[in-house]
C-alpha cells in the first residue's frame, strides 16, 4: 500500500513540474528599420533588426498579444507608406492633430506622392501655416520641388501668402530658385501685383533682373501681365527704386516703356520716364 502511494506521489510531482517547465528560449522578433526608435528619443530605445525579446509569459502562441510584436516586415513597411500618405492628406486639410499625430508615428516628411508633391508643399498650396511649422520643425525642406517646379517657397511668392513666405524664408529658403518657366519668386510676385511679397523678397538677395524662358524680368512681367492699376504701378515703382534695369528689353527688343505706352498705362509711363526710361 505504502509503494503505491509514492508511486501516485511521485507521478503527480512529475507531471505538475512539466506543466510549469519555462519556455526553452524567449522569442524573437524582427524590427524593421523604419520602425526603430531614432537614438534622440527620449520614450523609447533603440531595438537593433533581430535583437532578442522576451515575450511574456501570458503571450501564448496565435495569441494577438504575440501576433502584434511578430508582425511581418512587409506589413509594417505598407503601413509606414499609409502613414506617409495620411501625413500628406492631412497636411493639404490642415489638420494639426492628425499631423503631430502621424509624426509621432514616425511618417517621414520626405514622402511624395505620384506628382511629388510632399506635405509640405500640400500645406503651402492651402496657406496652412501652423502645419508648415510642425513639418519644417521635423525635418521637411522648404526648396524641395513638385512635378511642377513648385516649391513650398516659390508657392506663396505667386498666391501671396506673405507669412508662409517669410516662415519659408527662415527656415533656409532658396530665393535663386526657379519655377518651370525659369522664373524667380519675384516674377511670379509681380505679374500678380503682390506689393507685400515684392517688398520681402527685395530685402533679400535676389535678382531684380532675371530674364525668364518667356524673355522677361520682373519689370517687363508687372507691365505686360498686369492691368495698370495701382498695384502693378506700386509694384513697378518698387523694382525701379530697387535698381530694376528700365532699359532690359524683351526677346523682341520691346522695353518696358514700349510695353507701356503700349498698352496706355499712363502712370507706369510715368514712373519709367522719371527713372530715365526711354
Amino acid at each position: 500500500m505504502m509503494k503505491l502511494d509514492q508511486f501516485t506521489l511521485i507521478f503527480s510531482i512529475t507531471l505538475y513540474l512539466i506543466g510549469c517547465a519555462p519556455p526553452s528560449q524567449p522569442a524573437t522578433v524582427a524590427t524593421h528599420p523604419s520602425a526603430i526608435a531614432s537614438p534622440t528619443d527620449g520614450n523609447r530605445t533603440p531595438v537593433p533588426v533581430g535583437k532578442e525579446i522576451n515575450a511574456t509569459p501570458t503571450a501564448l502562441p496565435g495569441s494577438p498579444a504575440l501576433a502584434a510584436r511578430a508582425k511581418p516586415i512587409a506589413t509594417q513597411e505598407v503601413n509606414t507608406e499609409q502613414q506617409n500618405m495620411d501625413l500628406i492628406s492631412a497636411a493639404t486639410e490642415g489638420n494639426e492633430a492628425a499631423v503631430r499625430d502621424l509624426l509621432a508615428q514616425r511618417a517621414s516628411v520626405h514622402a511624395s506622392d505620384e506628382r511629388w508633391v510632399t506635405a509640405l508643399i500640400a500645406a503651402s498650396y492651402q496657406n496652412h501655416l501652423e502645419v508648415a511649422r510642425l513639418l519644417i520643425e521635423a525635418g521637411a525642406d522648404v526648396n524641395v520641388k513638385a512635378a511642377s517646379q513648385h516649391s513650398a517657397y516659390l508657392i506663396p511668392t505667386a498666391d501671396g501668402y506673405l507669412e508662409f513666405l517669410k516662415l519659408t524664408l527662415r527656415s533656409g529658403a532658396d530665393v535663386h530658385s526657379l519655377d518651370s518657366y525659369n522664373g524667380t519668386g519675384l516674377i511670379r510676385a509681380a505679374d500678380r501685383g503682390h506689393i507685400e511679397i515684392i517688398e520681402e523678397l527685395l530685402e533679400t538677395d535676389i535678382d531684380i533682373d532675371h530674364v525668364n524662358r518667356l524673355g522677361w524680368t520682373a519689370l517687363l512681367e508687372a507691365i505686360i501681365l498686369g492691368d495698370g492699376g495701382p498695384r502693378h504701378t506700386e509694384v513697378v515703382r518698387l523694382l525701379v527704386q530697387a535698381g530694376a534695369d528700365v532699359m532690359l528689353a524683351d526677346n523682341n527688343g520691346d522695353t518696358p516703356l514700349a510695353h507701356a505706352r503700349q498698352r496706355g498705362f499712363k502712370e507706369i509711363v510715368g514712373v519709367l520716364e522719371s527713372s530715365g526710361a526711354r
